[in-house]
């Protein structure tokens, strides 16, 4: 069965009646976490809305005024998923949210442009594809493509463009001749109907249900970003069609000025001026780790140049590392004096380091992890790890000045 989105994808707005409507979950995942939603599985006479299939992502709307979710296919029927219930019966308004519709229609008649003009051209099959939110790959089943063929695909793809090539959606049987000569990676297990043909006129046939632009002057422009290494010695070649390849430029424009605003510089030299910075960055910081080395060891110095030092050395910086803090321990004599060094933001996560003698080590080391909720291990009179905040520090150079008490006492 075809729905009306697929008979006439440029079509916003469609009247229709809810054949039912039975409670549901939707589980989906919102900024990393996963979240389970309760709410109604909607099936309608008709539909403007894709379930997704093909490659392609479902589209959103409103069923009323009630937003759609997520469409999913379920045999012949397009399940819509709302948050509130509908009337089995009664006639309703079905919107597509036309922006999103509409940039999937053009990265996949893009996708369909690009596989054939890869085979055609160079013989390169196309094994899958994605259509992601900012960015779209086609899975090509060869190990590389040349820059020089990236740049004549690229040519061939908007030149097919410019010349307004239609595109026609066939419906044929499965018994028909005729589709045995277009391209497929194959039928869903439980399809029924007429096989869907998108033919790109003079160019490619191929079986798909997604929805498409009508003419190829439709997409606008097609942007191949380049290729990135796919698996099983394959290549995923990235590209952008229509008004992402607007957008895109938008976004690199305003990166454009930022950098010569801060790099005082124009378009053409800031690759220049990013790799000076970087090199006196790396030169800053081989200095600054020079100086902290001589710092650890003036530390500690002074430390055990002091009469009045008693057992117990406690320090923390804000810069530093690991090697700072074991220069200091090294440079102590940690098996008569028990050293806790801490280095990162005051109340913020860092690292610490308590040495000393192997008993007292070995027993306080865990609690002071423990108090700065932080992770550790040691062996040796040494513990040392991550503190995911140092804010308890006080607290934890208190513990250590009273074992220290008690041992002497």
């Amino acid at each position: 069965m075809a729905f009306q989105c697929q008979r006439d994808c440029y079509m916003k707005e469609f009247i229709t009646s809810v054949v039912s409507c039975c409670p549901a979950e939707l589980k989906q995942e919102v900024n990393g976490k996963k979240e389970t939603l309760k709410g109604f599985n909607v099936i309608l006479q008709d539909t403007v809305l894709f379930p997704e299939g093909g490659g392609q992502p479902d589209d959103r709307g409103l069923i009323g005024e009630v937003p759609v979710l997520r469409v999913t296919r379920q045999g012949s029927d397009a399940v819509h998923f709302v948050s509130s219930p509908l009337e089995v019966g009664q006639e309703v308004r079905v919107k597509v949210d036309w922006e999103r519709r509409f940039d999937h229609m053009q990265q996949h008649s893009g996708q369909h442009l690009i596989t054939a003009l890869a085979d055609t051209m160079f013989g390169y099959k196309t094994t899958s594809w994605d259509l992601g939110r900012q960015r779209s790959t086609i899975e090509l089943d060869t190990p590389s493509v040349k820059a020089a063929q990236l740049q004549e695909l690229e040519e061939a793809v908007n030149e097919k463009i410019r010349s307004h090539v239609p595109v026609h959606v066939q419906l044929l049987s499965l018994d028909d001749p005729a589709v045995e000569k277009v391209r497929s990676r194959g039928l869903p297990d439980d399809h029924a109907g007429p096989i869907r043909i998108i033919d790109i006129e003079g160019v490619d046939a191929n079986m798909c249900c997604g929805t498409h632009v009508a003419n190829l002057s439709h997409l606008q422009v097609i942007k191949l970003l380049g290729t990135e290494k796919g698996k099983k010695n394959k290549i995923n070649l990235i590209f952008l069609a229509g008004n992402r390849v607007l957008k895109y430029a938008e976004k690199s424009y305003s990166t454009e000025r930022s950098l010569v605003s801060l790099l005082k510089t124009g378009p053409d030299e800031h690759v220049q001026a990013v790799d000076k910075l970087q090199k006196s960055v790396k030169l800053l910081q081989k200095t600054n780790l020079s100086l902290l080395r001589d710092m650890a060891v003036l530390i500690a110095q002074n430390f055990k140049n002091n009469p009045e030092r008693g057992n117990v050395f406690s320090l923390h910086k804000k810069e530093g590392d690991n090697e700072f803090m074991n220069i200091i321990a090294n440079e102590i004599n940690t098996e008569e004096t028990l050293v806790f060094l801490t280095v990162g933001e005051e109340k913020g996560p860092g690292l610490f380091l308590l040495a000393g003698p192997s008993g007292p080590v070995a027993e306080l080391g865990p609690r002071i992890s423990e108090i700065l909720q932080g992770k550790g291990a040691g062996k040796n009179g040494r513990f040392q790890g991550k503190a995911n905040s140092l804010a308890r520090r006080e607290e934890a150079e208190a513990l250590l000045r009273q074992h220290h008490s008690s041992q002497e006492a």
